[in-house]
């Protein structure tokens, strides 16, 4: 970073971070924020912490930082189906660096505007680069898309696409070589995921569980059967993956895909008989859906290819603890 400004901790919060709140009773400025649920509704709330090194590279734009920074969170609003309302921030900061300042917080209100939620409060402090955030949902009590909803027999899909972040990870490490406009692409993917809020919101009441895909498509679904004490079959082939990720190797392709994480997708399950639903939801949302799989009564996970031969594999989902 830069040398350092004369702004202190709370003039870069004003200049910043202080906007006005529409919907919550009292905002940045105050010990705590003040705001509620609409009557009927239910809080829905999560809390994400990137570090520098280990969520991102130190390369990453800052404007790319805060909108990543912001959708991580908004990502596990939509897995549970909640309309974002409000959010807090802690940020550490080696030093004070207007521009650094100015790009981060343009591209996190950027976000946090495209969804309507407000900044409310939060902290600031001098040390290694650290954001973490706070957000606030609310949706219909009752209606929450829950980890432990699926049920035997129902259909398991995914959103969007997975493994471009995995890739350009790759391309970083200097490991795989791509280039162009393929490497903007999936770097795009690894910088500035896209939450998939719209689709949650249109998933209630159609959707039996749910979870993001933030550590691996295959080890955040098995968060989903256990929680629901039920197994499922995937066709790993028909794991949804870009142009760009096609391009390697049938076994690179399947890592990523299945273990590549950082793709904040959503993993959901429904019932066979709401598949017109699922397509309309996702039709409503502006996002393609697709059918992977399907759970079982028996517990575990089994592989298998387009020839539904069996496909065996060992991987795992990220852990910041075994990795």
């Amino acid at each position: 970073m830069p040398s350092p400004t004369s702004l202190g901790e709370f003039d870069l919060i004003q200049k910043y971070f202080t906007r006005a709140v529409t919907r919550a009773a009292l905002g940045v400025g105050d010990d705590c924020a003040l705001f509620a649920p609409r009557p009927g509704m239910q809080l829905a709330v999560s809390s994400d912490m990137l570090v520098e090194g280990r969520h991102f590279l130190s390369t990453v734009l800052p404007e790319r930082l805060g909108h990543k920074a912001l959708a991580v969170n908004l990502s596990d609003l939509a897995a549970c189906g909640a309309q974002p309302v409000a959010f807090t921030l802690a940020l550490a900061l080696p030093r004070v660096d207007e521009v650094f300042l100015a790009g981060f917080s343009r591209g996190l209100l950027a976000l946090a505007d495209a969804h309507g939620c407000e900044l409310i409060g939060g902290d600031t402090t001098q040390g290694p680069l650290n954001i973490c955030i706070t957000v606030f949902g609310e949706l219909p009590a009752g209606t929450a898309l829950l980890r432990s909803g699926a049920q035997a027999n129902d259909d398991i899909y995914v959103s969007g696409t997975v493994g471009d972040a995995r890739l350009a990870l790759e391309v970083f490490r200097g490991t795989l070589d791509v280039q162009g406009a393929d490497f903007n692409t999936v770097r795009l993917a690894m910088e500035c995921p896209q939450p998939r809020v719209a689709l949650g919101l249109a998933l209630r009441n159609v959707a039996s569980g749910a979870i993001d895909v933030s550590d691996g498509l295959l080890g955040d679904l098995k968060h989903i059967l256990r929680r629901s004490n039920v197994g499922a079959t995937v066709n790993v082939d028909s794991v949804p993956r870009s142009q760009v990720l096609r391009a390697l190797p049938t076994a690179l392709q399947r890592e990523f895909t299945l273990a590549g994480g950082d793709d904040y997708e959503l993993v959901f399950t429904a019932a066979p008989n709401r598949a017109s639903q699922v397509q309309a939801a996702a039709q409503q949302a502006g996002v393609a859906v697709t059918r992977i799989g399907q759970t079982q009564a028996l517990p575990g996970l089994n592989l298998i290819d387009a020839a539904g031969r069996k496909v065996e594999t060992n991987f795992g989902s990220f852990d910041h603890f075994k990795t």
